[in-house]
Formats: structure tokens, C-alpha cells, sequence
């Protein structure tokens, strides 16, 4: 009966890992646009008036409402209140591999094409301008990396009694990759460059 029970659980359907329901969960599109036969990507530059990340280079999306049937349908939404973009028009295309970013943040990256004829007009309040990369450009220019250390600082209320070597205890340090690509005077980097960089490997 236990091993039963446990094997039904296990063959079951599961969170893609331990935290996620909890986790941070956003979600983002991709937009393919064709500009006189020929593929682009479409980026934005987030409003300077924004509380986070200010000025950066984003792809549309955000966070995952729980009024939102599934994270594609999250990634659709934002789409449509930073761009304007009808979500009828955005065909589909598929999804990449969902990017964890820690236990307790995960991005669900999606590709879709968007008509140039649905860019009339954006969010100003959220978006400072939009400006489109050719694919063909990203796949003749490779982007740069930087590594910036990563290392834990306990509270200062840490139980250091309860745990093998106290306060001598030898945490482990890792590298976050930072990657750049550089377009014109635009620099894409941070989370929106590491997606970038996944998507043009499955293009490759």
C-alpha cells in the first residue's frame, strides 16, 4: 500500500523544482518581428521612472498573477500592457527551458511573432523606447562574459552552534556569468542577455 501510494505520487505530475510553487515565477516573450523580409528581435528599454531596473534592456513580461491560466498566458499579458500588442495577433512559436535563477526566482521564457503592424504604440509609464536586433547579426556576433563572485553572508542571528565548525564552517563560493552582447549603443546583458544567448544557441 505505501509503495503504492509513494510510486503514484512520484509518476505524478511535479514541480519543475523543490520551491517553485513558493518561488518568485515570471514569465517572458521572445517577439520575432519580420522588418521587409527579415527577422528581428524586438527589445525594450525599461522607463527610467521605474522603481527596478531603470534603463535596462528588457524582453516584455513579468510576474506571474494568479489570475494568469499558465505562465504563456502571463507572458501574453505583459505583452500586451507594456506593447500594446493584441495577444490574438502573437503566433506561438514554442517555449525555452525555464531559467532558474535561484530557489526562489524562475523565468519561463516563450518565442512568438509579432506583427510589425501591431507596434504602434507602447506603455510609457513601463517602457522608455523598443528597438529591434537582426537575427542574422546576433548569429554572426558573439557576446562577452564577465564573472562576479558570489559569496554567503549569514545573518547575524545564524545558528553557527548547530552546525559542524561553527563559525569556522567553509561556505562554498561560486561565479555568476554576466554575458554582454553589444548592439550599436545598446548594451544587452544581465538576465534578458542570458536568454538572448540560449535562444541563438537553439537557432545555431
Amino acid at each position: 500500500m505505501f509503495l503504492d501510494k509513494l510510486k503514484g505520487q512520484l509518476n505524478g505530475p511535479q514541480p519543475l523544482f523543490l520551491g517553485e510553487e513558493s518561488a518568485f515565477r515570471s514569465a517572458v516573450l521572445i517577439p520575432l518581428v519580420n522588418v521587409h523580409d527579415e527577422w528581428h528581435v524586438l527589445f525594450e528599454v525599461r522607463a527610467f521612472t521605474m522603481r527596478k531596473q531603470p534603463g535596462d534592456i528588457s524582453f516584455p513580461g513579468g510576474k506571474i498573477d494568479a489570475t494568469d491560466a499558465s505562465p504563456l498566458a502571463a507572458a501574453l499579458r505583459e505583452t500586451h500592457e507594456e506593447l500594446g500588442v493584441d495577444p490574438e495577433t502573437i503566433e506561438v512559436l514554442g517555449k525555452l527551458s525555464p531559467f532558474v535563477l535561484s530557489p526562489s526566482f524562475v523565468v519561463y521564457p516563450f518565442i512568438g511573432i509579432v506583427e510589425e503592424s501591431q507596434l504602434h504604440t507602447y506603455n510609457n509609464d513601463e517602457v522608455e523606447e523598443v528597438f529591434m536586433v537582426p537575427v542574422k547579426w546576433l548569429l554572426e556576433h558573439e557576446p562577452y562574459i564577465h564573472y562576479v563572485p558570489v559569496e554567503p553572508k549569514p545573518s547575524a542571528d545564524f545558528p553557527y552552534e548547530k552546525i559542524a565548525n561553527g563559525e569556522n564552517y567553509q561556505w562554498r563560493t561560486s561565479q555568476m556569468e554576466e554575458w554582454f552582447f553589444e548592439y550599436g549603443n545598446y548594451t544587452i546583458w544581465g538576465l534578458t542577455a542570458r536568454l538572448l544567448k540560449h535562444f541563438v544557441e537553439k537557432l545555431k
